[in-house]
Parts: structure tokens; C-alpha cells; sequence
């Protein structure tokens, strides 16, 4: 339940960044997140029109396979890689 936790803390302190991270760095937290709290890709690609949907939907099969507890732990760590760049 810890590794919960700190998961959920992480995705809150995020949110509360001072800047704004790049769009890579938006796109690796987004996959993580979607893996970590729902699991494999579940949906359809967007189509080619929905540029933010179609890249929200790569980040998110790039994780497809990985275990959902490796998922949360690799979002903490990217989360307090950007609390240390970005600062809270």
C-alpha cells in the first residue's frame, strides 16, 4: 500500500510544478500514469487529425506490457526527477 501512496503523492506534486515541462517529459509521466492506474492500452489510436490524442495514445502503448508496480515506480522516479528540475 506504500507504493501507492507514494504514487499518488507523486502525480499530486506534479501538478503543482512551478514550470511547465517539456512536451517529451509530459508525454513519459502520461504513459507511466495510464499504465500504473489502468494497465495495457485499452483503446483505439485516434485518428490522424488528433495530434494530442494520437500522442497521449503512443505514450501509452510505448508502456504496454510493463507490470503496473514497475509503472508507479518508475512515475515517482520521473516525478522527483522534474520536482528537482522544475521545483513545487
Amino acid at each position: 500500500m506504500a507504493l501507492q501512496a507514494d504514487f499518488e503523492s507523486a502525480a499530486e506534486n506534479v501538478r503543482q510544478l512551478k514550470a511547465r515541462p517539456s512536451d517529451d517529459e509530459l508525454r513519459v509521466l502520461y504513459g507511466l500514469y495510464k499504465q500504473s492506474t489502468v494497465g495495457d492500452i485499452n483503446i483505439e489510436c485516434p485518428g490522424m487529425l488528433d495530434l494530442k490524442g494520437k500522442a497521449k495514445w503512443e505514450a501509452w502503448n510505448l508502456k504496454k506490457g510493463m507490470a503496473k508496480e514497475d509503472a508507479m515506480k518508475a512515475y515517482i522516479s520521473k516525478a522527483k526527477e522534474l520536482i528537482q528540475k522544475y521545483g513545487m
